[in-house]
């Protein structure tokens, strides 16, 4: 499969493009910095440069164009103010959504955050990062549920992202409480979402646990 990989150069994206390219898939890998190129490569993907704020649906869609798959992994980061949290985690959703339904591209994998459904807590700051990551991931999933039959999409949803090894093991469905998950497996969930469409239309969290990634999945689906 020839997947598109949007934030091709973010912690999940690497360890992704990894392992599709290890089963030989084609992965495509978006990168705003071209100096990226050589990492993403180096994980066995094609690198496609695009700013994923300033790019419009059209130049987004020829990157996108004939692939068989879209994941949105892209995220402004820790680092970053309020204002990218809304281009970035948000926007830049949208737009990803909007060009594969212009490519033609059905499957969209959408990688969100465990809670975003819920109120902050109330001594959060309503005017700060956290506060304003959290609006961005709900207005981006609440797009994508909103457009019905248009995207065959799926939301994924982790826990705190760790960088330990991948365990395999997950739990993965709606009523998964809050935990960590390892960004491998995170990745693993991914590469087993595009394969499984039962998982279509669903909004699933994710933490390690103790079910083997594959069944996880098709348990979810089912």
């Amino acid at each position: 499969m020839r997947i598109v990989i949007a934030g091709g150069h973010g912690k999940i994206a690497l360890r992704l493009a990894r392992q599709l390219a290890d089963r030989g898939d084609e992965p495509v890998a978006l990168i705003r910095n071209p100096d990226h190129s050589q990492d993403v490569v180096a994980a066995g993907a094609e690198p496609a440069v695009i700013d994923l704020e300033k790019a419009t649906v059209t130049e987004l869609a020829e990157k996108v164009m004939n692939a068989d798959g879209v994941v949105f992994a892209a995220g402004a980061g820790p680092g970053s103010g309020t204002a990218r949290k809304e281009t970035v985690d948000h926007k830049a959703a949208v737009l990803t959504a909007d060009a594969a339904s212009l490519a033609g591209v059905r499957r969209l994998v959408q990688v969100s955050a465990i809670g975003v459904d819920q109120p902050v807590p109330e001594d959060t700051d309503p005017r700060g990062a956290w506060a304003a990551y959290v609006e961005a991931k709900r207005a981006a999933d609440a797009d994508l549920r909103e457009r019905g039959l248009e995207l065959d999409w799926t939301i994924l949803r982790p826990g705190r992202l760790t960088d330990e090894p991948g365990t395999g093991r997950v739990a993965l469905g709606s009523d998964v409480e809050r935990d960590s998950v390892t960004r491998e497996d995170v990745a693993s969930v991914i590469v087993a979402l595009l394969d499984e469409p039962g998982t279509v239309g669903k909004v699933l969290n994710l933490v390690n646990g103790e079910t083997p990634v594959v069944e996880a999945v098709r348990a979810a689906a089912s």
